[in-house]
């Protein structure tokens, strides 16, 4: 039987897929926006994109936006078109998660979003998406730590019924990092914004995995947020179906069962290590170096 290290090292090569060998990378075409790459496309993605010459335009080892599409609004608009034809035609089935929601593109975090695009749409892009997530947890005088998990509603898009941090979400195109932190907890825990506003930043969490809808790099900015002995969240905009409240070393113990999202698990593990709940000799740490040394970022 696979010992813990072993199952959580099968996680984040799962979740880290896209940079190991045998995945489509080597194959993918750079995806540029005024001279920058925000992205990756696949050759199967390429080949539907032919369709709208007025739009994209490849050259080389690169997909661009056709002469006239050199602002954010007239990128954003033709992108937009596009993909709501695609979505009629349900030609890829990440449409089918249409979201009505934006997400900003640009190279890095830093930069100057260079267009908008639909949630749903960016893994045909490959354009990094950025998120929130919040560790809820408790210490008592003795030291022992607790933490508050969320089971994900049955009605969610993306892995219905599994558990997740306390809180979390996405990061929309216009809100801010703490913002976003603040909403997320006030909306899907009940955690009044005075109270989440004590939340930490403690770091990034990034990775770039690839499956049949796309190709998924994300960064997760993570908290943590240290709640009264007394506190309990509570289910607000139904996004979550209920909270538990767990020992760290049955927390741990689940990280590598098949209930949590795999990249709340990313986000968890990032919290063991901060808290020398793994310790430094663990065989984890040392295969980690060799191969996640730079996606784990404090």
């Amino acid at each position: 039987m696979a010992s813990w290290s072993e199952k959580m090292l099968q996680l984040l090569r799962r979740m880290n897929n896209f940079h190991l060998p045998g995945s489509s990378l080597e194959s993918c075409l750079r995806f540029e926006v005024a001279g920058e790459q925000v992205g990756w496309i696949s050759p199967r993605v390429e080949s539907i994109l032919g369709r709208f010459p007025a739009v994209f335009r490849p050259y080389g080892s690169t997909i661009t936006f056709s002469s006239g599409l050199d602002t954010f609004e007239s990128r954003s608009v033709a992108v937009d078109e596009v993909l709501q034809e695609l979505r009629r035609e349900a030609t890829f089935t990440c449409l089918i998660g249409w979201r009505d929601e934006q997400y900003a593109v640009m190279p890095r975090y830093c930069d100057p979003p260079l267009m908008y695009m639909e949630r749903a749409a960016t893994s045909l892009f490959g354009v990094k998406r950025y998120g929130v997530h919040v560790n809820g947890y408790t210490q008592d005088s003795s030291g022992n730590l607790n933490m508050w998990l969320a089971r994900r509603s049955l009605t969610k898009q993306t892995y219905p019924g599994r558990l997740d941090n306390m809180a979390a979400g996405g990061l929309a195109a216009g809100c801010s990092v703490r913002h976003t932190m603040v909403k997320e907890c006030e909306e899907e825990a009940c955690i009044p914004p005075g109270l989440a506003e004590q939340a930490r930043p403690v770091g990034t969490v990034s990775y770039t995995y690839e499956d049949d809808e796309g190709i998924f790099p994300e960064c997760q900015f993570v908290f943590d947020l240290e709640l009264p002995l007394n506190f309990q969240p509570h289910i607000g905009d139904g996004e979550v179906q209920a909270f538990y409240y767990y020992p760290i070393e049955k927390v741990k113990d689940l990280l590598v069962s098949e209930e949590f999202k795999p990249n709340c698990a990313m986000v968890v593990l990032d919290f063991l290590i901060r808290h020398a709940i793994i310790e430094p000799d663990s065989g984890l740490l040392h295969t980690r170096g060799q191969m996640l040394e730079f996606e784990i970022r404090t």
